[in-house]
């Protein structure tokens, strides 16, 4: 699990151990802005000093590494590819989850701040849950051992929309906030 948390800016999807997935990945249809690209740092929750390093490994494919202290502590880096889509005013990423964790997809939003910053957005576990509820998306609820957790099934299509939608900005939670490492 200490992997994840210092991959929450990339898969960006632990917020109290629930998930909210997809079946279906973001095709790689799009580039990602260029200032993405390069080192990223940050302190977490226990005072460790994360980094992100995220570079391009395709057509419209990147890896983020993400590790602790340095690329030295081989324990803690892991890699992940994903991909990532521009609509409306946001930017998203999505990438593909170990079979511990369902193996689907995971999307997450963010930002390239004025500042210089990276900041990492999830999707909010119970205002999701309340949308199945009432239509807004199609899914079911998953069951994990640290809560609920929720699978979307809705086409990306109508999942963009729902996102986009200036009434459901809510539904992002700010996870991870990261400085150009050097800066």
């Amino acid at each position: 699990m200490k992997a994840w948390r210092a991959l929450l800016a990339v898969s960006f999807l632990l917020l109290g151990g629930c998930l909210v997935t997809f079946k279906d990945p973001i095709p790689a249809n799009e580039a990602a802005p260029i200032p993405l690209l390069g080192e990223w740092s940050r302190k977490n929750e226990w005072g460790e000093q994360l980094y992100l390093q995220i570079t391009r490994s395709g057509s419209n494919v990147y890896k983020a590494r993400a590790y602790v202290d340095s690329l030295d502590n081989l324990d803690s880096v892991e890699e992940y590819g994903f991909t990532v889509a521009h609509h409306g005013r946001r930017w998203y990423l999505s990438a593909g989850l170990p079979k511990s964790l369902g193996a689907n997809f995971a999307i997450a939003g963010f930002e390239l701040t004025t500042s210089n910053e990276l900041v990492i957005y999830n999707l909010d576990v119970d205002r999701i849950l309340q949308e199945l509820e009432q239509g807004a998306l199609q899914g079911e609820v998953i069951d994990g051992a640290e809560g609920d957790g929720v699978l979307i099934s809705s086409p990306l299509e109508q999942v963009f929309s729902y996102l986009d939608d200036q009434a459901n900005s809510d539904v992002f939670i700010e996870v991870a906030r990261y400085q150009r490492a050097g800066d």
